[in-house]
């Protein structure tokens, strides 16, 4: 392998790396199961000659994919069913609000998980989507809405000391391009 070819994938996989394991975990993966898929990916990639057009885009593809066929044996379903409880990396000061925020994605039904982190973490257009799952953009702008909405109204439920502000807050922060919006923009 030449050494512009290990450029293009080192840079690819710095960019993509965590939000393709997040997006396996909105696949029903477990932790371990997203890293298997994701240094599989990546194995193909570095043996491709040239890179493909529309790189990202190929990437999240080739990841969905493969995602997609690791889920269907028994033995790796009961393995992800144990996990399934843990999506993102634990932090040691998380707050009650992340954990709240986390489960709300969580609990989603899997196509309005898949769009939500699709949308939020990897910064697809609808568009985009639609061309990645194989829908229309309005079935996945529709998938993200009310996705969007069961989570906002599982959050308002939940009563903080200071409200529901803290718990959509704690959702935001979670989102790589969101961390600045407040909950009214929610």
């Amino acid at each position: 392998m030449e050494p512009n070819e290990q450029h293009w994938c080192k840079s690819l996989y710095d960019a993509k790396a965590a939000e393709l394991i997040l997006y396996g975990r909105a696949l029903g993966l477990g932790h371990g199961e997203a890293e298997d898929v994701l240094q599989e990916t990546f194995m193909a990639l570095m043996q491709m000659p040239v890179p493909p057009g529309r790189l990202e885009h190929y990437c999240v593809r080739a990841y969905r994919n493969r995602a997609r066929n690791y889920r269907r044996t028994l033995w790796r379903r009961l393995t992800r069913e144990w996990e399934s409880l843990r999506w993102f990396e634990r932090e040691p000061d998380e707050t009650a609000e992340e954990q709240a925020a986390m489960r709300a994605l969580a609990g989603l039904p899997a196509d309005q998980r898949e769009v939500i982190v699709l949308k939020i973490w990897h910064s697809c257009t609808f568009e985009e989507i639609g061309g990645l799952l194989e829908i229309s953009p309005n079935t996945a702008a529709g998938r993200y809405r009310y996705g969007v909405q069961k989570i906002k109204d599982r959050l308002k439920g939940i009563v903080y000391e200071d409200g529901m502000e803290r718990a959509t807050d704690a959702f935001l922060a979670t989102t790589p391009g969101l961390k600045t919006a407040g909950a009214a923009d929610f």
